[in-house]
């Protein structure tokens, strides 16, 4: 059988990672960055592509798995007729070259293990020549170069363009395999080593992991999706990735397949409250900092996304030589979405800038100049249609979500100018907007013969970003209008109480096929049900929530309730902003919105 989504589990470094699935194989990884090509595909492939598997000798899945408490640290087990062991893999924070280890423990009698390392860069297309040397196997094509070992050293072989290695383990010993990526130009760098880092990865994840200050119901998932938001962080800039893999299916046997190995502006209100309320300051400064970077320059010019340190060039292209997860083509590298005007943006950056000042965070010099001159720039572009917040690919509309966002921008800008007098501004100019784009989304954007806001405007659809209404602010949680939203979006776009983006019926995204139910949109659904007073409804949607992510802790991007699998790329940060948000809103002392 074809793997899950749902039975791989996360590892990194804070720089890349990789997905290891429960028999005991490194399907995808990255290096030396989360946008760099795969050195193992089979993901998006088969073993052909790259991998890297350690399990006892004929073994299929493993018994059981679990991160080691409040860490990314990962234990695989396995219970055999002959004994029983254990693999630990990880990838230690890294000094300059990126590692990952896997530990092989004796638990219980005597088991024989073998290794099957397959390496395949530039995403499974390319084989490298392997050579022996000082106890050392090394992968050299092109500019990347690979460093196989083991402590103790183990017997290894070469084999239909594989390394293979099998040894047996009884109770009580171990053996460490350390992968090591380097520029091929470049020597070898130093050797790490593998238990010392161990003990060092577990001990920092724990000390991180204790400094969140949510200690109410469900910590453990929060706790899981905060570490899982700190794995998906680009440490050399604080920019966060939407999830680390590329063209993971919305349907299977799909084309609803994208890469979201980049950062998005739609996500940074959502991530600095999360952090900011978890208690993790120093990340949300990093991610404040970074959006400042990746922002600066000409409004005219901002993008929905960008490159890990704000690179804007993010060209798609497919990778025909790969099958696709589940035979789910076409397989996509880059994101032509860079290139589309979405207005929300502009809010999402005011609201982000807002809640940092408001937060405390030390203040940069250029940033009031900034919200300025977008400002200015979004005075000139307001009455545009867009792709929208869904980055459809059906033609440009009058999306209300986008307007909404639009009077957050609006908005905040006047709010920031109204407690702290002292900044040069536009207050007359910037009320008048937020006045005048009120007046039409409440005139042009809403079906009163159903009591609901729609998707845009003249249409008759819905969409799960409405319920964004009451949580801006645009209009208060017991407005008519927004409790009949409310009700049309539970009503008409859930799939077995989970909630859709929006119906894909309707041609507005230009594609083929369907997709799950969207994950945070449900998240969504929880906070305005809570908002609305509705808290016990909020409490048991949340709770099914939790329930969906996999063994781990971990949840994609969508959810297919009939099938019952997860769908989308994974880990999905999105997601587990969701959960944290909304925990904090029902549990925590923050509130949503």
């Amino acid at each position: 059988m074809h793997p899950r989504i749902e039975d791989y589990a996360l590892i990194g470094d804070e720089q890349t990672a990789a997905l290891v699935g429960t028999d005991g194989s490194v399907d995808w990884l990255c290096l030396p960055r989360f946008d760099s090509a795969a050195c193992f595909a089979k993901l998006l492939g088969d073993e052909d592509n790259g991998h890297w598997r350690i399990a006892p000798k004929g073994a299929e899945r493993c018994t059981r798995r679990a991160y080691r408490r409040d860490t990314l640290v990962l234990d695989t087990e396995w219970e055999t007729a002959g004994g029983t062991i254990r693999v630990t893999d990880f990838m230690p924070q890294r000094d300059r070259a990126p590692d990952l280890v896997r530990v092989v423990e004796g638990l219980r009698g005597e088991v024989t293990v073998h290794s099957a390392l397959r390496l395949r860069f530039d995403y499974g297309s390319v084989v490298p020549w392997m050579r022996r040397t000082d106890g050392h196997r090394v992968a050299v094509a092109g500019p990347d170069s690979v460093w196989l070992r083991s402590e103790p050293e183990v017997r290894t072989w070469g084999h239909d363009y594989a390394t293979h290695s099998e040894f047996t383990v009884a109770a009580g010993e171990k053996v460490a395999f350390v992968l090591t990526w380097h520029p091929s130009h470049e020597p070898r760098p130093a050797q790490i080593d593998p238990y010392e880092a161990l003990r060092h990865s577990v001990a920092d994840w724990r000390a991180w992991a204790a400094r969140c200050r949510y200690d109410g119901p469900y910590r453990d998932a929060v706790v899981r999706s905060l570490i899982t938001l700190k794995a998906l962080t680009y440490k050399p800039t604080g920019g966060i990735v939407a999830a680390p893999t590329t063209s993971l299916p919305e349907e299977p046997g799909g084309v609803r397949n994208w890469d979201y190995r980049y950062c998005w502006l739609r996500d940074s209100t959502l991530t600095l409250g999360a952090l900011l309320a978890a208690g993790y300051l120093e990340e949300a400064e990093a991610w404040r900092d970074w959006l400042l970077r990746a922002v600066a320059g000409s409004p005219a010019d901002l993008q929905i996304m960008y490159g890990l340190a704000g690179e804007r060039r993010l060209p798609e292209s497919e990778l025909p030589w790969l099958s696709g997860f589940d035979e789910s083509t076409p397989v996509r590298i880059g994101n032509d979405a860079v290139n589309q005007l979405q207005l929300d943006v502009f809010g999402e950056v005011m609201d982000t800038l807002s809640l940092a000042r408001k937060a405390g965070l030390p203040n940069k010099p250029q940033m009031w100049q900034l919200q300025r001159s977008l400002m200015r720039f979004l005075r000139t572009v307001w009455r545009r249609p867009d792709e929208g917040l869904w980055e459809v690919r059906g033609g440009r509309r009058h999306f209300v979500h986008s307007k909404v966002m639009v009077w957050v921008a609006a908005d905040r800008a006047v709010r920031t100018l109204e407690a702290h007098p002292e900044l040069e501004g536009d207050p007359a100019a910037w009320r008048a907007l937020r006045e005048e784009v009120h007046r039409e989304v409440c005139e042009r954007g809403y079906d009163p013969e159903r009591n609901t806001f729609t998707q845009s405007y003249g249409s008759r659809e819905l969409d799960a970003a409405l319920l964004f209404i009451p949580r801006v602010g645009f209009l208060p949680p017991d407005d008519p209008r927004v409790l009949g939203t409310i009700d049309a979006v539970a009503k008409e776009l859930t799939r077995d109480g989970l909630v859709r983006r929006y119906s894909t019926e309707d041609p507005v995204d230009g594609l083929p096929g369907s997709e799950g139910t969207f994950l945070v949109c449900s998240f969504w659904l929880a906070d305005a049900l809570h908002m609305t007073g509705r808290t016990e409804e909020a409490e048991k949607l949340f709770a099914r929530l939790v329930g969906l992510a996999n063994d781990v802790g971990l949840l994609a991007e969508e959810y297919d309730p009939v099938a019952g699998r997860q769908l989308g790329n994974f880990p999905q940060a999105f997601s587990h902003i969701g959960l944290v948000h909304t925990a904090l809103a029902l549990f925590g002392d923050e509130r949503a919105g």
